[in-house]
C-alpha cells in the first residue's frame, strides 16, 4: 500500500477515503483522507488544541500536555471504545513534532499500551478544498487481538477526522 498522497487524492468534499495494510506482527498501517471546507489554518488549530481534544474527538477520554519544548510536545492521551460488548481502554504518552509550514504534525509513541504508535496528522488545500490525511502505523503488546479491532480502528479513525471536522467548521462559524 503506497499511502495516500493529498495531492493524489480525488475524492469529493467531505467524502473519507481509507487504506489499511497489515504487516507482519500484528502492525497495522492505516491511512484516512477526508476534503473539508474550513481553511488550513482553522483546522491546524484544531489539531494542536491538545488540552481540549477529548471533547471533538470519539473516543478520547483524555488529552493532557505534559511539556513544550519549542516545536516539540509532549501528551498523555487516553482512549476508550466499546466493542464485542467489552470496554477497551488505552493510555499512550505521545512526543509530537509540530511542523505547520508543512502543515504536518508528527507523532510517535513515547510509551503506553502498544508495542508501536506513530504517524502524521497532514493538512493542506489544494484549488478545492482542504485535505485532513491521518496516517497511523500501530502493533499491539503481544495477546492484544489487533485482528478483531481493525475494522474498529477504520471505524474509529473516520469519526476522529469527522470530529475535526465539525469542531473546524463550528470555529469558522464563529469567527
Amino acid at each position: 500500500m503506497g499511502a495516500i498522497q493529498p495531492s493524489q487524492a480525488s475524492c469529493s468534499l467531505d467524502t473519507i477515503q481509507q487504506e489499511m495494510e497489515r504487516l507482519e506482527q500484528g502492525t497495522r498501517r492505516l491511512a484516512v483522507l477526508l476534503r473539508l471546507a474550513p481553511e488550513p489554518e482553522r483546522i491546524w488549530t484544531v489539531l494542536t488544541d491538545y488540552g481540549n481534544l477529548e471533547r471533538f474527538i470519539p473516543n478520547l477520554v483524555s488529552s493532557r500536555l505534559l511539556w513544550r519544548r519549542g516545536n516539540r510536545v509532549a501528551l498523555e492521551q487516553v482512549g476508550s471504545q466499546q466493542f464485542c460488548g467489552l470496554r477497551f481502554s488505552a493510555r499512550v504518552e505521545l512526543e509530537l513534532e509540530e511542523d505547520p509550514d508543512a502543515g504536518e504534525l508528527r507523532f510517535q509513541m513515547l510509551q503506553g499500551d502498544f508495542r508501536r504508535f506513530e504517524g502524521t496528522w497532514r493538512v493542506d488545500r489544494d484549488e478545492i478544498s482542504s485535505r485532513l490525511l491521518y496516517e497511523l502505523t500501530v502493533q499491539g503488546k503481544p495477546g492484544m487481538p489487533i485482528g478483531l479491532i481493525e475494522q474498529r480502528l477504520q471505524q474509529d479513525l473516520a469519526s476522529n477526522l469527522r470530529g475535526v471536522q465539525q469542531e473546524a467548521t463550528r470555529r469558522s462559524t464563529q469567527a
